[in-house]
């Protein structure tokens, strides 16, 4: 199994066309454990209302599938913050979004799990939001990620030479991402701002669409990989607004078209998109859309002969 086909071997991995999840690990998360350090001491009052955590819930779930499910559906960049449990004693590292979702460790295994039995698959982890860790939190789970994958981290390299191939033939399999200075003494860890991700924060498909677009038209030409990250975002009032809704109901179900659409109407290289996050991937054919349009990548060379 390879969601790309050996003819996009040797093309440079940021001139590719990936899909991504939005909050990967938020399939599940848990009403009964504290709100997360993430969250304004306000929610965290609040919070000790039952009914409250539930509409949490509601809106911190951003995909439905587990890690497993959204590997076999195509998705390779997965978006990851996580935090410590405060209270807890030792230095366990759980993955969060208002509310606390399964342990990293149990998380990275899964994933490894799957590269062990697809050993020509590649993936993008991106750690880019930390709460409420030390140094010592972050040297711990640091040993996780090496423990879980070891010799198939890739090391850091310039984003130029990072192809099918090469990863292929160094037998790396996982580009891990990491938004803290910690990187710096692990080769294994590639720098945030090789991942820039940059972030609409709105409600409204079409001020999203439109970021979409003004930001590839920003985007560097050289030097870094780059997410278009096709998601809306809720603000109080719209949370006020569908308490018992959530979500998906208010945002993602009747605009997930219109951003396909969008996604359709793209194309990999140079000044082109490179991954796509969602939220609720499943919900329409993007894992099929976005694969497919690597393929005008194969028209433009057969073109050039």
């Amino acid at each position: 199994m390879c969601v790309l086909g050996s003819w996009f071997s040797k093309i440079k991995y940021s001139l590719l066309l990936f899909l991504g999840s939005h909050d990967s690990f938020s399939y599940w998360v848990d009403e009964k454990s504290p709100v997360g350090p993430d969250q304004a001491t306000a929610i965290k009052r609040l919070a000790r209302i039952s009914l409250v955590k539930k509409i949490m819930k509601k809106w911190s779930v951003t995909q439905n599938l587990t890690f497993k499910e959204q590997l076999e559906g195509g998705i390779r960049y997965f978006d990851l913050r996580v935090s410590s449990k405060p209270g807890e004693i030792g230095q366990e590292i759980y993955f969060i979004h208002g509310l606390f979702g399964i342990k990293v460790w149990d998380g990275l295994k899964e994933i490894n799990t799957f590269l062990e039995q697809h050993p020509k698959e590649v993936i993008f982890l991106d750690f880019n939001h930390f709460y409420a860790m030390d140094d010592s939190h972050h040297f711990f789970l640091i040993s996780r990620i090496h423990s879980a994958f070891g010799s198939k981290l890739c090391s850091v390299e310039c984003v130029e030479y990072v192809t099918l191939q090469y990863m292929w033939e160094k037998k790396h399999q996982v580009l891990v991402f990491y938004h803290y200075p910690l990187y710096q003494e692990y080769p294994f860890l590639w720098p945030g701002n090789k991942m820039p991700a940059p972030w609409a924060n709105t409600t409204n498909v079409h001020k999203l669409l439109q970021f979409l677009e003004t930001t590839l038209e920003e985007r560097s030409r050289y030097g870094t990989f780059h997410v278009s990250q096709a998601i809306l975002t809720p603000r109080v009032k719209t949370i006020a607004r569908h308490l018992i809704r959530g979500l998906k109901n208010t945002l993602v179900h009747r605009n997930l078209p219109m951003i396909l659409n969008w996604v359709k109407a793209q194309k990999p290289g140079v000044m082109g998109v490179n991954i796509i996050t969602s939220d609720f991937v499943e919900l329409v054919d993007f894992a099929a859309t976005v694969i497919a349009l690597n393929d005008l990548l194969l028209e433009e060379d057969e073109c050039a002969t």
